[in-house]
């Protein structure tokens, strides 16, 4: 059993080695690519040139974002001549109505927009966009999720990039509206910027196959067709239709300039629901796509070794869990066995992984503009210790993606918060049960409590640092997950949409 344990510890700790080795070239190819993505930067053809593009708005029950996402798009630059948007509403709730109303407003003002709702709500998203395609007018499709609110530049930004026949895809950075509302979504933005700076960017600089995001970002119609369209097989249709596209020899651009500011979820129970989606549906999507990587001519051996990590990343997620769940009893072993510290010592050279992790998210903390550089120190435990709590809740995602379990598309609850003053105590679409999984979470804070009083019972301190992080990133989720089901549940109220600053 001792033998075991100290397999499994290790077997992890050096996957995830290798797989920040390959975080750890994005950073160099980054870093080295600057002179690039600047030079990449297209400005905008005159408005007798622009193509006409269709705006798609996949929405499902968004009382309160809705008529903030309308107003935002209307408002976008460009040709209205050379503008439809469609509003493909899937809801069963006020959110038709309310879709309604917006709609005729618009349509008065001779804006070419639709209130388009299908018979039957197939395919969740991933079925929308498909049968919103079947009449679109525009030559390209951009796409916005309920909770965004377009840079009005967007389209003079983007589509110049389509004068190249054979792009498919260009996508922008998301941006946070709501990134101080709370700790926690200060800790999501922390780690969505590295993401959409070293990840996208570096991806893009060196031609590997990258990921349309599934909202701020403008396809070619016809590149979707070629690709064989939206499938809902998966969770994650955006990372399934892009690696199809890339593999028929469309082109992927990335526009790291170009901001889409977006709202974070501020309840546990929306973040474990779009962690879900996430995590499951890349699993699904490696099952799904990595053969046909492998098999195809035109990938090179670094691209297939990219997508290799791209599309099998969110399996890190058991290694976190397996590392830590290992690492209790790993402290009682090296007690009983000092004969056995080389086999430590070796296992050591692998802690390699906390600089490259320090310098993936450290990077983008630096250049984003932050204030206070001295809050990295602060941030990256937090967030890594939020992680490593939601590492059971994803680890069930990603085997049930592995083995092909289907599930219905969970959509992540919108709210219409930005500041810390707003309250979505009233917000009927979030989640209030509490399941086993949550109490499984504070039994495993419990767990490594257990841990650090191991610590000083063998006076062995060198996973004391890992145990507490691994106390507060469960114990986190766990306190968060029961507060948040416990906030009272009052009648429903429509927020007015309010204005809210955009930057590019």
């Amino acid at each position: 059993m001792e033998i075991t344990v100290l397999l499994l510890y290790g077997l992890a700790l050096m996957l995830l080695f290798l797989y920040n080795c390959g975080q750890l070239s994005l950073i160099i190819i980054y870093l080295r690519s600057e002179r690039k993505r600047r030079a990449a930067v297209l400005s905008a053809s005159s408005s007798d040139t622009l193509p006409r593009v269709t705006i798609q708005l996949p929405v499902y029950n968004e009382l309160y974002v809705i008529e903030r996402l309308i107003d935002a798009v209307v408002q976008l630059n460009y040709p209205k001549d050379k503008l439809d948007i469609q509003v493909l509403d899937d809801s069963t709730d006020e959110t038709v109505q309310i879709i309604s109303a917006k709609v005729n407003e618009y349509q008065s003002q001779g804006f070419d927009i639709e209130h388009v709702r299908r018979p039957v709500r197939k395919g969740f998203k991933a079925g929308a966009l498909a049968y919103g395609l079947e009449f679109a007018k525009g030559e390209f499709i951009a796409i916005f999720d309920a909770d965004f609110v377009p840079d009005p530049d967007f389209l003079l930004k983007t589509v110049p990039h389509f004068s190249d026949p054979k792009v498919a895809i260009v996508q922008t950075r998301w941006e946070h509206l709501n990134e101080d509302f709370s700790l926690m979504t200060q800790l999501q933005a922390f780690g969505l910027n590295a993401h959409f700076t070293i990840e996208q960017s570096g991806r893009y600089a060196a031609g590997f196959l990258a990921n349309f995001n599934g909202t701020g970002g403008v396809w070619r119609k016809v590149a979707i067709a070629d690709a064989g369209g939206w499938q809902s097989d998966t969770l994650t249709e955006d990372l399934d239709l892009s690696y199809r596209a890339q593999l028929r020899g469309w082109k992927f651009v990335y526009r790291e300039d170009v901001g889409s500011p977006a709202e974070l979820p501020v309840a546990m129970n929306a973040l474990k629901s779009q962690q879900y989606r996430w995590m499951k549906g890349a699993a699904e999507c490696a099952r799904k796509l990595f053969v046909k990587v492998l098999r195809s001519p035109n990938t090179s051996f670094a691209m297939k070794l990219h997508a290799f990590f791209h599309l099998f990343s969110s399996a890190t997620f058991i290694l976190v869990l397996l590392l830590g769940v290992m690492s209790v009893p790993l402290i009682y072993i090296r007690h009983r066995h000092p004969e056995w510290e080389y086999i430590f010592r070796i296992i050591n050279l692998f802690q390699g992984n906390l600089l490259i992790l320090i310098t993936f998210y450290g990077i983008p903390f630096w250049l984003l503009g932050q204030k206070n550089k001295a809050k990295l120190a602060w941030y990256f435990p937090m967030y890594s210790s939020l992680m490593m709590g939601l590492s059971l809740h994803n680890t069930i995602a990603v085997i049930e993606g592995y083995i092909g379990r289907k599930t219905p598309f969970v959509r992540t609850p919108k709210f219409n918060v930005t500041t810390a003053k707003d309250s979505w105590d009233a917000n009927k679409y979030v989640s209030r049960k509490l399941s086993w999984l949550t109490l499984a979470e504070g039994g495993l804070a419990l767990y490594f409590v257990g841990g650090l009083v191991l610590a000083f019972y063998v006076n062995d301190f060198r996973m004391f640092f890992l145990h507490i992080m691994l106390m507060v990133g469960f114990g986190m989720v766990f306190i968060y997950s029961l507060v948040h089901a416990g906030r009272r549940s009052a009648s429903v109220s429509v927020p007015v949409a309010r204005p809210v600053a955009i930057g590019a």
